[in-house]
């Protein structure tokens, strides 16, 4: 890792929720941090959205860019990752945080449903870490946080091309944190269990309380938590974890 006073953040994902918290936490002076937005649903709630992480990264004293790009297309990717490099030539940190859902039982499940879920939290992850490994690499330093979900581990019905993608990326964490390790970069993961952010707050009160009855602690996270381990796993006190997945999920997992 370098100083904090020549950082360089990238996350994936980063106007809303877990998100917005995570880049808050990176924050910090001496830091330029870099996120993409995207929805084609809503651009404007979307860019409000993005200008207020903005403004509070901007209050804890890092520089930051937000930049409206599709994870699934490769051309948007590359164009994104060429602006990181062109303002700071390096890259430290990367978290790839951005994720959607298409949820239906199996057998009713459309192939674009699959697909797309698919190049959004896995083909987009393996994409950016392929683009990311390579400077960080050269630098000798560098860390990737990749956020999972404790379904990649425990399966949920209803969710096979979520869960299939969540417990994809987990593999790839593991595999790359294995290739790049003895060039001094760190591969992790954070498998957040039920936390509150716009994906859960349009659950019935009956799933919301099945959910509730499956974690221990007896109450949902918040996206600080989830921000919280990504912190731990960008700073000096985790240099010696590579190739593990964190689970920050109330107990549901143990």
């Amino acid at each position: 890792m370098t100083s904090s006073a020549t950082r360089t953040v990238v996350v994936t994902g980063g106007s809303r929720g877990i998100g917005r918290a995570i880049c808050t936490s990176l924050a910090e002076p001496g830091t330029t941090l870099f996120f993409n937005y995207f929805s084609p649903n809503d651009p404007e709630g979307e860019k409000a959205a993005a200008q207020e992480t903005e403004k509070q990264v901007t209050d804890k004293g890092a520089e930051v860019q937000g930049v409206w790009a599709d994870v699934a297309s490769s051309d948007d990717l590359q164009a994104f990752f060429d602006r990181v490099l062109d303002a700071t030539g390096r890259i430290d940190v990367l978290v790839n945080n951005a994720g959607i859902t298409r949820d239906s039982l199996l057998v009713r499940m459309k192939d674009a449903d699959w697909d797309l879920v698919m190049d959004i939290n896995l083909k987009a992850a393996f994409r950016t870490m392929r683009i990311a490994a390579r400077t960080m690499m050269k630098q000798r330093s560098g860390r990737i946080v990749n956020i999972a979900s404790i379904v990649g581990v425990i399966g949920n019905a209803g969710q096979a091309n979520y869960v299939a993608s969540k417990a994809g990326l987990i593999g790839l964490t593991k595999t790359v944190a294995r290739e790049v390790a003895p060039k001094g970069v760190l591969v992790n993961a954070v498998a957040p269990g039920f936390i509150e952010t716009d994906m859960t707050a349009v659950l019935s009160e009956k799933a919301r309380n099945t959910m509730l009855s499956q974690v221990p602690l007896g109450r949902p996270g918040q996206p600080q938590d989830v921000a919280a381990a990504v912190k731990f796993l960008c700073s000096e006190e985790s240099s010696y974890l590579t190739g593990q997945v964190l689970h920050v999920s109330g107990g549901m997992f143990m």
